[in-house]
């Protein structure tokens, strides 16, 4: 499956979500995304642009593993997600198992994420209201796509971006910015 999306800052949040509101999306979750990034023993994942984390929504808990970007763009990755049991003790073990097989803890990126659902052009879309510790509010937008939809996807997700006037794009991902945070020095 193809994670297709892009990623803006410095965005009207209030005149997206009524433009949203106005074509039929529907919140869908207010919620704190905790995302534990780890490097792999095997080969250094940001030279080859992947990425892996345990992410902890409340007491769900998932891994994720994100191949490299696509395109210029969008940030359109291969990803890979598997729910894992729920609760406290899942994660820590999750950690301990990862730890074991050579895993290191690169750093946590936290966020507070407002999702909207939204179907259009066939697709359906998930637009994120971002706000993550030490490095700002964005605006995502998002769609999952089998590859044989990957054009289309893109070209609607970028038409969407356009018509809510979302105009300054981040290709950063989160984890690099926090990581660029922390290097300077910033809370």
């Amino acid at each position: 499956m193809l994670e297709v999306e892009v990623k803006y800052r410095n965005a009207d949040r209030a005149a997206a979500v009524a433009t949203l509101l106005n074509w039929g999306a529907t919140l869908a979750q207010d919620r704190t995304d905790v995302d534990l990034y780890l490097s792999a023993p095997d080969r250094d994942l940001k030279a080859t642009d992947e990425a892996f984390r345990l992410r902890r929504i409340g007491a769900k808990n998932y891994l994720t593993y994100k191949g490299p970007k696509r395109d210029t763009e969008t940030k359109t990755r291969a990803e890979i997600e598997v729910a894992l049991a729920d609760g406290d003790l899942t994660a820590a073990d999750t950690e301990r198992l990862l730890a074991a097989l050579g895993y290191k803890p690169v750093t946590t990126v936290r966020k507070k994420r407002r999702v909207y659902h939204l179907h259009r052009d066939g697709f359906d879309f998930e637009v994120c209201f971002d706000s993550v510790e030490r490095v700002g509010e964005f605006i995502e937008l998002e769609i999952l796509a089998e590859e044989a939809q990957y054009e289309a996807a893109k070209t609607s997700l970028l038409a969407v971006a356009s018509e809510l006037g979302l105009t300054e794009q981040e290709r950063r991902s989160y984890l690099g910015m926090v990581l660029e945070a922390q290097a300077s020095g910033a809370a």
